[in-house]
């Protein structure tokens, strides 16, 4: 409905009548239509940080990480699947209101991440800035897979999650080789 009439133009009463329950159910469940469109960065979150608190203690930080994202998409039943979720991240980013509250939602809550990783590798992330560096560096790489998939435009959640494997798989190399031109 967000993407047939804009997000602006949708009413709460038109969501609730096309889903056929009472405007109050609805608000039990979200606060806004803001917070509805925004429920799946939310469950995004707690799977990923759910996944990564149960992967094994012997994983690398990023290598967790990365099987966490994957077991997360997978959780929330997405592995597979292009249309709903490339839809809401382009819903997101085109909608100013959107944007600016799941930014701000970003910003409250990557603390969460950092703790995530500081307890499952055993460290205070008040005095070992590690934590907060793999979580910066995990933030941004997912943020240029997803942009270059959604660039794309085709594609499933497997292809974004590929774009993070050939970002993440170069990140050793963009710090700490030596960059050359390759022939071309």
């Amino acid at each position: 409905m967000f993407e047939a009439k804009g997000y602006e133009h949708t009413a709460v009463r038109e969501i609730t009548d096309a889903v056929d329950v009472s405007e109050r159910t609805f608000f039990r469940y979200f606060a806004s239509k803001e917070d509805l469109a925004l429920s799946f960065v939310r469950d995004g979150a707690d799977a990923l940080l759910e996944a990564l608190a149960a992967r094994s203690p012997g994983e690398e930080p990023l290598t967790a990480l990365r099987r966490a994202f994957r077991e997360s998409l997978g959780q929330l039943g997405v592995l597979g699947q292009q249309p709903s979720y490339l839809s809401v991240l382009r819903l997101i980013e085109s909608t100013p209101t959107l944007l600016a509250a799941h930014l701000r939602y970003l910003h409250d809550h990557d603390e969460d991440l950092v703790r995530t990783l500081a307890a499952r590798e055993g460290v205070d992330p008040a005095t070992d800035p590690r934590p907060r560096l793999t979580a910066a560096l995990f933030a941004a790489l997912a943020s240029l897979a997803i942009r270059d998939w959604r660039n794309a435009g085709a594609g499933d959640t497997e292809a974004m999650l590929a774009a993070f494997d050939v970002y993440a798989d170069q990140l050793g190399p963009a710090l700490f080789g030596r960059w050359h031109a390759t022939p071309g």
